[in-house]
């Protein structure tokens, strides 16, 4: 073998050493990715199933709180007829002596029974609005469960999102390793990279999903 022959051979084995090289780079990145896409997506099917659980929690707490509050409604209103009834009594002049008086006791049970159904605070916590059970507080109640349970669903609509794009991503990367294409690769990375944001937005909420 001549000198330039071998220097020829000496060449080409290198740069097949450099090429293998950077197919095993490359690889080992792509592998890298994949497990860090696949971290991201753990992460975000914990958040898409706590979301899942408030969203039932708050649904079913509203539910109920809007149930009980009918409930207090209707008696109020069975209050509010005898009341009525009552006054209309106290109206006849015929009722006199203890008719009378005992007419307008019941009246006044009455009336601070329809008034305590408007508004009953819990004695221990008087100034919070979701504490005791009048009519206030329990629409009070109520309305911050329905806000648990919406901010719940659009969690939930992110992590759903997040978990197509990232399992979309790590399809793609796989194929990439197995193809030595760097462009396949690439749209698996900015793929997981829209996952990765839907993720974080369905813990932080930071914006609207535009659908």
């Amino acid at each position: 073998m001549e000198a330039t022959d071998a220097a020829e051979l000496v060449s080409e084995i290198k740069e097949e050493r450099a090429e293998a090289e950077a197919v095993e780079k490359f690889r080992s990145r792509a592998a890298l990715i994949i497990a860090i896409m696949a971290m991201l997506m753990a992460v975000g099917s914990l958040g898409g199933g706590n979301a899942t659980d408030d969203m039932v929690y708050g649904n079913i707490k509203a539910s109920d709180t809007w149930a009980f509050y009918q409930a207090k409604n209707v008696r109020q209103t069975e209050y509010r007829i005898a009341a009525e009834r009552l006054e209309l009594e106290l109206a006849n002049p015929a009722l006199t002596g203890d008719a009378r008086k005992a007419a307008e006791a019941q009246l006044t049970k009455y009336r601070e029974t329809i008034a305590r159904y408007d508004n009953e605070p819990d004695p221990n916590a008087p100034t919070d609005s979701l504490k005791g059970e009048g009519k206030k507080q329990l629409a009070a109640q109520a309305r911050s469960y329905e806000a648990i349970r919406e901010r719940a669903s659009e969690q939930d609509g992110n992590f759903d999102y997040s978990e197509v794009f990232l399992q979309l991503a790590i399809v793609l990367s796989s194929v990439a390793i197995l193809a030595t294409s760097r462009w396949v690769l690439t749209m698996g990375v900015v793929l997981g990279a829209i996952g990765a944001l839907l993720m974080i937005n369905g813990y932080l909420l930071l914006f609207p999903l535009p659908i």
